[in-house]
């Protein structure tokens, strides 16, 4: 049977790494063409062996003689795109006493197509799993039927069931194919197995001519999780390499980059993409604001990449936007601007810790006044020590 459907049976899932990074892992094990084994059984060609080392025997029964026309109503059915009408034929068979384990077992593999397709997956599994169970399809079907249930299973949610199946299809099937392991690969990575998923994924990576780079993507990601930094950073490295033009690879380098402490090597990425007028999020300006104001004597880049990006309109002014941009023009002495990003950030926090540490510096300026005010708004808001903020109100 081949399943043709518009509508594969496909896991794509967004992994978002530890910073924000977002990769994304194709897992492209779509269920091969088995309708070719079908009509060769029954007709002059032969069908393609696609698990030549398989460990299974494969069954001798063939199609009953009694079950001929139902089946060819079915086949013509299903290739017609009639999907509920297959599922109607295809549950006739499974049910006839006439039906020998073959036909049923072909009935639920071409059902499981026309659920999948009618999008129902809990009865797709139902009839893939009678279609395992019944053990009586070739190699090339059992093996597809067992490998599309557990794609279905994994996309469900049902990790350890997607994962026993896909255990038991690899030990089975003996398939080393790369776009099948990167499917074992995705799986262990959402069941948080990192660890296992390294040398799977690594082994799809090296099994491909061509390997994606979603795929290396996910390896740099498991090896991140993993908390081997150095690896994920050589992925990341690795991958911004081939791609210098692609802005997510070269976010994601910046990632690793923060993840390892290396603060200035990051800097250099995003800046390299600022340059080029490459931040168009506001994630990423405060990414770039982040880094700067993590590393030493770069309080001046801090307020160059806030107020760029706030004069682009891509960076918000909101609360930790203006607490950076007054902290970096307070160690910098340009006080005044400093009290004015304070004066925007107070009203934004919480509580009233920021209105305080304004009335300080307003002291600190000789503003009396203001820094009154100042410690009256931030009782007024709370404080964690009222009486710092009573200190000041009773200035004389």
């Amino acid at each position: 049977m081949i399943f043709r459907s518009p509508k594969q049976a496909v896991l794509s899932v967004l992994i978002a790494t530890a910073l924000g990074g977002v990769v994304v892992a194709d897992a492209s094990a779509q269920s091969r063409s088995s309708e070719r084994g079908e009509r060769g059984n029954r007709g002059s060609a032969k069908a393609e062996v696609l698990f030549p080392e398989a460990t299974r025997e494969e069954p001798k029964v063939k199609a009953s003689s009694k079950m001929g026309g139902k089946l060819k109503k079915l086949f013509d059915a299903y290739n017609k795109d009639e999907y509920a009408e297959t599922r109607t034929l295809a549950d006739e068979i499974i049910a006839a006493a006439d039906a020998n384990e073959y036909d049923k077992a072909v009935a639920n593999q071409l059902a499981s197509q026309a659920a999948y397709n009618l999008e129902d997956n809990a009865a797709a599994k139902q009839y893939l799993q009678q279609a395992i169970t019944l053990n009586a399809l070739d190699n090339n079907g059992h093996y597809q039927a067992m490998l599309m249930l557990a794609q279905l299973q994994l996309q469900d949610d049902q990790h350890a069931e997607g994962l026993a199946n896909l255990d038991k299809y690899f030990a089975e099937s003996k398939s080393n194919k790369p776009e099948e392991l990167i499917i074992k690969g995705q799986a262990l990575y959402q069941s948080e197995k990192y660890a296992e998923a390294i040398p799977v994924l690594k082994a799809a990576i090296a099994a491909s001519p061509e390997p994606k780079d979603n795929w290396n993507q996910l390896l740099m990601a498991s090896y991140a999780e993993a908390g081997q930094t150095g690896e994920a950073v050589k992925e990341a490295e690795a991958l911004a390499a081939r791609n210098p033009a692609d802005k997510k690879a070269q976010l994601n380098l910046a990632s690793m980059y923060m993840q390892a402490d290396q603060m200035d090597k990051a800097a250099a990425v995003m800046d390299k993409l600022r340059a080029a007028g490459q931040l168009t999020e506001e994630r990423e300006y405060k990414q770039l604001y982040s880094i700067y104001a993590n590393t030493e004597n770069k309080e001046r880049d801090v307020i160059a990449v806030i107020n760029e990006g706030m004069s682009k309109g891509i960076l918000k002014p909101d609360y930790q936007t203006y607490l950076a941009l007054a902290q970096s023009y307070y160690y910098t002495e340009q006080v005044p601007q400093a009290i004015e990003a304070w004066r925007n950030a107070a009203p934004l926090s919480k509580d009233g810790e920021t209105y305080l540490n304004l009335a300080r510096v307003l002291h600190a300026e000789g503003r009396i006044p203001e820094a009154k005010q100042a410690a009256r708004d931030a009782k007024a808001k709370g404080v964690k020590n009222p009486g710092d903020a009573d200190k000041i109100i009773n200035l004389k």
